[in-house]
């Protein structure tokens, strides 16, 4: 791909995808090295690095962060010299137990309050390079599911919290967005996927008549780092195969 392109990445370009070495957060890593850019994917630990489905690759760095430890995340932040994009697609749910208060909470601090604790630590490097955020949201911001009370709670926050941030950051040249995923098939929702007859209810909602996979969500993600987007900011994308559309 030309590199002088609106759809094309600039030389250099550096991208840090928290929870990158999840099912959608690798994707996003996959496509961003195939596009040319240098990437830092994290795992919250060693086992989920171990079970990544990134293959290790020239340009491509991983890295175990816990996102509700201010001091780690300000100190991994300090670790680069450059970063052109931030993507925060670290997450959790757990079914059931988030009407329990210590689960909710633990669910809101990965999933809100980590996204904001990364984007603070990464704006003054972003600020450099005029670069861009997009967290990754979900289809429960709006739609929501009683099982996972705090997960809904925090999709919907992140999406709020995009929009405030797009507001107070570009007068520094930062851009915020959003992507919110439909149902993808990913290991958060392998239990789920067990019940057949759920799992074809779902497809059948959709317009394609299927589950997503995590590359459909990549692209959408690196194009919200593209000079092709540049006037998109404090937006949410849905990629969801038309799920919402009816």
């Amino acid at each position: 791909m030309s590199r002088n392109t609106p759809f094309s990445l600039a030389p250099g370009f550096h991208a840090v995808v928290i929870g990158g070495a999840g099912d959608i957060g690798a994707a996003i890593s996959n496509l961003f090295c195939d596009l040319g850019a240098t990437v830092t994917a994290t795992g919250a630990n060693d086992t989920d690095l171990a079970r990544t489905l990134l293959k290790p690759r020239e340009g491509l760095r991983l890295a175990t962060l816990d996102v509700t430890d201010d001091d780690a995340v300000a100190s991994f932040a300090q670790q680069h010299a450059r970063v052109d994009a931030l993507v925060n697609c670290a997450g959790i749910l757990a079914r059931d137990k988030e009407y329990e208060i210590a689960t909710f909470m633990k669910v809101l601090d990965v999933n809100l309050t980590g996204t904001f604790r990364t984007c603070m630590s990464f704006q003054p490097l972003l600020a450099k390079t005029k670069g861009a955020i997009v967290n990754i949201a979900s289809m429960n911001a709006t739609l929501a599911l009683p099982r996972i009370p705090a997960y809904c709670a925090s999709k919907g926050g992140v999406v709020m919290l995009t929009k405030a941030l797009a507001l107070a950051w570009a007068d520094d040249g930062i851009r915020v967005n959003a992507v919110a995923p439909g149902y993808i098939e990913t290991a958060i929702n392998a239990a789920g996927r067990t019940d057949r007859a759920h799992y074809q209810r779902i497809a059948d909602r959709t317009a394609f008549k299927r589950w997503g996979q995590p590359e459909d969500i990549a692209g959408a993600v690196t194009f919200l780092c593209m000079p092709a987007s540049q006037y998109a900011t404090g937006t949410v994308v849905a990629v969801d195969g038309g799920f919402l559309a009816g």
